[in-house]
């Protein structure tokens, strides 16, 4: 296995010699890395019937994961305003962000039925986890999340006695040390 540094664009090799892996593409019998990073030749496997090796391009992870359209994200709640919920996104599926990516809750983004009808300060408050899907990329500031499913909306939140609340309904978390009952958008956890 032989390896070099390669950027998009560069030629890694050609068609006639080589099957183009991950972070390749060909064009004109000509492979092409399609990523930054270490261009690897892999022996194919033995019981393949195409015998050539797999010229592929190992990209940089230095970055860490990216939140893109459709993927599912944790993010704490910073701020709760009248229309919209801002929040610092923390994790991408199940790998945390390296670098800080700001997103926005809209309130006609929160559920998806009596969209007018939501109350951004009964679905949210400062400091809760919540788990959203990437609407789309939004502005220069922050992403679109939507909490309008099931499975989204608040996984955590502290209630006023510093305890971790529990959801007792799709609307409602519970202290368990006080008893006293606060509305939050719950996401169904589990099945």
């Amino acid at each position: 296995m032989t390896t070099e540094l390669v950027t998009p664009g560069d030629v890694i090799g050609k068609a006639t010699e080589f099957k183009a892996g991950k972070g390749a593409y060909v064009k004109d019998t000509i492979i092409y890395a399609s990523l930054t990073g270490t261009r690897r030749i892999v022996s194919p496997l033995p019981e393949s019937l195409d015998q050539r090796a797999i010229v592929e391009v190992t990209g940089h992870k230095a970055h860490g994961p990216i939140p893109g359209t459709g993927s599912v994200v944790i993010a704490r709640v910073t701020k709760v305003m009248a229309r919209m919920a801002a929040v610092d996104i923390l994790c991408v599926g199940s790998k945390a962000v390296r670098e800080n990516f700001a997103g926005v809750i809209r309130q006609q983004d929160v559920r998806a039925t009596e969209i007018d009808k939501v109350d951004m300060h009964q679905s949210f408050r400062a400091g809760d986890i919540v788990r959203a899907m990437v609407l789309s990329l939004g502005d220069a500031r922050a992403y679109y999340l939507s909490t309008a499913k099931n499975e989204l909306g608040v996984v955590s939140a502290e209630s006023a006695a510093g305890e971790t609340m529990v959801p007792i309904s799709w609307t409602e978390m519970q202290c368990p040390l006080s008893g006293q009952t606060e509305q939050r958008k719950v996401a169904k956890v589990g099945n």
